[in-house]
């Protein structure tokens, strides 16, 4: 028997492909990559700055449905499509994170799913206790 757990919460978007959406094993939460689709339209909303505040809040979703929260996020990986958008992201980021910020890396890439601007994938873990 594994201790892996399906994270698939209600009130987000679905994965566009196989795979889950985030898997709970050993304390740990990973996140699937998460992009800007309003969950309540189905569609990505329009613009860098919106993007990553919407894959933060849905980010949010699952961290929730989880039991978890912003602050049990250990590490994010994100993704931009422009790095000259690096600025733009960091404001929207540092709303959304307590202090101490997850240890985090960024990188350009040359397209997302989907035609999104702005990725964002997660690592939380459990409080002990």
């Amino acid at each position: 028997m594994t201790d892996r757990r399906r994270i698939d919460p209600t009130g987000t978007y679905r994965p566009m492909g196989p795979y889950s959406p985030a898997i709970e094993t050993g304390g740990f939460l990973f996140c699937s990559g998460l992009v800007g689709i309003d969950p309540s339209t189905g569609k990505l909303v329009e613009g860098v700055e919106a993007q990553a505040e919407q894959a933060l809040r849905n980010l949010g979703a699952l961290l929730e449905a989880a039991g978890l929260g912003y602050g049990d996020v250990a590490k994010t990986t994100c993704f931009l499509t422009d790095i000259d958008d690096f600025q733009v992201f960091n404001g929207v980021y540092t709303g959304f994170f307590p202090d101490p910020r997850p240890a985090r890396s960024t990188v350009a890439v040359a397209a997302l799913p989907g035609g999104a601007s702005v990725e964002v994938e997660a690592i939380a873990r459990r409080r002990a206790g």
